[in-house]
């Protein structure tokens, strides 16, 4: 009698672990699948209002600057267009990442913006240009403290990475 009640207990203990097993198995499984999906930056086209989550890697190839206030791309920008085309010819495989700046004065919706313009009027003349979309990166725009010339924080980076 007591053995017929210890095989039912060992297969109901046996079943238990096996879904105890199964779950952890799925845990470690979705865990791994998410890590992986996080290592892996999904390229985003630079239509309007879709910002890139990308590290700026290295130093700028091309900075871009503006008049206060404005978005309008400086009447001086096509040699450094040429230069940000002729680099991304030079490496079919890499994509340009622009990263607008703005100073802390003024409202931050504004400031914001005006600087998200800004790195539009670069990304629509790359698109001028010739640069397919999908090789055009936006990054938020982020804020430059002070303690430098002013012009530094109305401006748009460039980097081919």
């Amino acid at each position: 009698m007591f053995d017929q009640e210890d095989g039912e207990l060992n297969v109901v203990i046996g079943v238990l672990f096996g879904v105890i097993a199964l779950v952890i198995a799925l845990v470690i499984g979705l865990g791994t699948w998410k890590l992986r999906a996080a290592d892996v930056p999904a390229p985003v086209a630079a239509a309007a209002g879709e910002f890139a989550d990308v590290t700026e890697v290295g130093e700028a190839l091309v900075k871009f600057y503006f008049a206060v206030g404005e978005a309008t791309l400086p009447a001086d920008a096509s040699p450094d267009i040429a230069t940000i085309v002729v680099a991304l010819d030079a490496a079919p495989g890499k994509k340009v990442l622009l990263s607008g700046f703005h100073d802390e004065t003024g409202g931050a919706a504004v400031n914001a913006e005006v600087s998200k313009n800004r790195a539009l009027a670069v990304r629509d003349a790359l698109l001028e240009a010739g640069v397919p979309a999908e090789r055009v990166l936006l990054r938020r725009p982020a804020v430059t403290l002070g303690g430098g010339d002013a012009a530094e924080a109305r401006r748009v980076e460039a980097r081919v990475q």
